[in-house]
């Protein structure tokens, strides 16, 4: 293992293993790592957060901790510790916080691929889980600590009692709030904050990181079953306006984890924008979509669509073609849609897939400063690339280029001393919080 850069171990949480059989356990010998693409670091201080509530911790199958040796001043791996054989630890960090650096591991030959979840590295430090990370939204419309359970249930049941008709008010309840526990959902519940619109069975990229569909030779499940009907628009229109008229400061969103592709049912989405627009003027509808059909946006602007978020794993043709492999569209036609929505004055987002040592590489940094400035994005919505790190470098064909990334919350200083009028966060923002540009 190479030795570290100019960081100080001094003060840095102890390394977290497991013993593969569900104790999870710090080394007090070594010092938590974490990793930029294939480079090991180590975290700054200010780069370190206590765990949020709702994380998970995840152990890593065939993956041999990586750590920090105070004295020898190396990294150095540590596959079994008081004879016990050891494997590396993770977190899923919660809605709203941004990954600095992931988990620091080696794989074993044959290992399984990990399944679709980020891998933020994670140690352990005065009694507590601490993990490189950052929040970059102060909006809490997912904490989890902020939630009733019981409360979710049973506004969840007064839904289907209400709307006994209604397929997406079932799907919402019994699929996404009661099967997956779906912050977004759980919210619809509740009446406030964003409520989701699934519609879409079918999609015309096939992501490598596709959240409700994998092929058998993924080698792991999709987390999420995709919606199986198409809803008609006074189904959508009747859980929208009921949403948009309950909430305060409310908004609801086609384009989940949960569906393909909307743009795929642009008909739908023009009539149901129409129906719920002729209902109630309040709140915001957005859309969540690849963006891959300028000519079907420029219809739902018209029809009163008031925000898009644009999912991109990358500013560049070539990344962006070997995640999101897109089929009968291309990055132009994405870009296209950006500027036709801003032409509208509509506010725009790009969904962005951040991954360590990649997102903040200069050369990437230096496409999205391009994009930016050519499309007028309004906000960029950081989002932690949900995927096995080593499946991706390889897929994306990605250079080692060690010691080349500048580090994430740098490319965040950077993005917000560049473009100072372009709003950071992760949520799609309501009337309220959006800002004029």
């Amino acid at each position: 293992m190479r030795k570290p850069g100019k960081a100080s171990s001094s003060g840095l949480p102890l390394l977290l293993v497991s013993d593969g059989r569900g104790d999870v356990f710090e080394v007090p010998e070594l010092r938590m790592a974490g990793m930029s693409l294939n480079e090991c670091r180590l975290p700054a201080p200010e780069d370190l957060v206590e765990m949020p509530v709702g994380s998970n911790l995840y152990v890593l199958p065939c993956r041999v901790p990586v750590g920090y040796d105070p004295s020898s001043k190396r990294f150095v791996d540590l596959p079994e510790y008081g004879g016990r054989k050891v494997f590396a630890v993770a977190a899923f960090m919660a809605p709203a916080y941004l990954q600095i650096l992931r988990s620091a591991y080696r794989t074993a030959d044959g290992a399984p691929r990990l399944p679709l979840y980020s891998y933020t590295a994670v140690g352990w430090k005065n009694g507590k889980f601490v993990c490189a990370g950052m929040r970059i939204d102060r909006d809490v419309r997912q904490d989890l600590a902020l939630v009733d359970i019981k409360k979710v249930e049973r506004e969840a049941a007064v839904m289907l009692k209400k709307y006994p008709k209604n397929r997406l008010v079932r799907h919402l309840v019994g699929n996404c709030v009661l099967r997956y526990g779906c912050p977004a959902a759980r919210n619809f519940s509740l009446g406030r904050f964003e409520c989701p619109l699934p519609v879409s069975r079918a999609c015309n990229s096939s992501c490598l990181g596709c959240l409700s569909k994998q092929p058998a030779t993924a080698g792991f499940p999709a987390p999420h079953e995709r919606i199986c009907f198409t809803p008609e628009p006074w189904e959508v229109a009747e859980v929208a306006v009921q949403h948009l008229e309950r909430a305060d400061q409310p908004v609801v969103s086609f384009g989940q984890g949960c569906e393909g592709e909307p743009l795929t049912e642009g008909d739908l989405l023009e009539e149901s924008i129409r129906l719920i627009r002729k209902r109630t003027d309040r709140g915001i509808v957005n859309l969540n979509t690849n963006a891959s059909r300028p000519d079907v946006l420029e219809r739902l602007c018209r029809a009163g669509l008031d925000s898009v978020r644009v999912s991109l794993s990358s500013a560049r043709k070539k990344y962006y073609d070997l995640y999101y492999r897109p089929g009968g569209y291309s990055f132009d036609d994405v870009v296209e849609s950006m500027r036709i929505c801003r032409g509208y004055g509509r506010w725009t987002s790009a969904n962005y897939l951040m991954f360590p040592g990649f997102t903040d590489d200069p050369e990437e940094m230096k496409a999205l400063d391009g994009l930016v400035s050519k499309t007028g994005l309004s906000m960029i919505q950081t989002r932690n690339l949900n995927i096995d790190p080593e499946r991706y470098i390889a897929a994306m064909g990605l250079p080692d280029r060690s010691g080349a990334s500048v580090g994430i919350r740098s490319w965040v200083d950077h993005v917000r001393k560049r473009h100072p009028r372009l709003k950071l966060g992760y949520f799609n923002p309501s009337q309220k919080t959006m800002r004029p540009g």
